[in-house]
């Protein structure tokens, strides 16, 4: 496994085989597929800067607060980034296999965030194979708050950001029924059964042992004390 190590405008990847290396609550509605909100909001990005010259902020696809300090999304381009940096990221978590743009390593490298890289293939059924390992190693980088605000990546921000957002959830307590409406808000017509058997059968008994410091983890403690 290898490490680069940069602090503030370092990155860390850790690398080779397994790393290389919201809570918002929303009203579900019926709406259009994500890919075609963001040609609209591009579109309405478009008019207002032809209107007044004033920049808006663009999110990344499928962009959402997790819990305090843990965001996910698809996978940022460069429209993106001025948004990014209202958030005054610490980490970013991709889990893409892919060797990260040159474009989006400047950005990181400008803004001081790190790098955490997890290679996970984005198979499709009934081919797909979702290492538990590495979604474990992944997890300990979410609930470590010195990595936090953090963002949680991949290519749509679906299928492979949605396992490892339905694990938390599960060390969060949150029921299953919970845990599986959230990722098919997302995921949507692209829900798979095999993502939803993963994050049902993950063992989260290794895990528990670490801190939590999130919104949901301190009410129940609050709760229970």
């Amino acid at each position: 496994m290898k490490v680069d190590h940069h602090h503030h405008q370092n990155q860390l990847v850790v690398g080779a085989d397994m790393c290389r290396t919201t809570t918002s609550t929303v009203e579900v509605r019926e709406s259009p597929p994500p890919e075609k909100l963001v040609s609209i909001a591009a579109a309405a990005v478009a008019a207002a800067t032809a209107d007044d010259g004033e920049d808006l902020f663009i999110p990344p696809l499928n962009f959402a607060m997790v819990d305090n300090g843990i965001f996910r999304s698809g996978f940022p381009d460069s429209a993106n980034f001025s948004f990014l940096q209202t958030l005054g990221l610490r980490s970013i978590i991709c889990l893409c296999p892919e060797p990260y743009p040159e474009a989006n390593m400047e950005f990181l490298k400008a803004n001081g965030i790190r790098l955490f890289q997890f290679g996970i293939e984005g198979y499709k059924e009934p081919f797909v194979n979702i290492p538990e390992d590495t979604i474990r190693e992944a997890l300990k980088v979410v609930l470590d708050v010195r990595n936090h605000p953090v963002l949680i990546h991949c290519k749509r921000g679906k299928h492979r950001t949605g396992c490892l957002v339905g694990c938390l959830r599960k060390l969060q307590k949150w029921c299953l029924t919970s845990v599986f409406d959230e990722y098919q808000r997302f995921a949507a017509a692209k829900a798979r059964v095999s993502d939803q058997r993963f994050m049902e059968m993950f063992d989260v008994s290794s895990l528990k042992h670490l801190p939590m410091s999130f919104s949901c983890s301190n009410r129940h403690n609050n709760l229970s004390s």
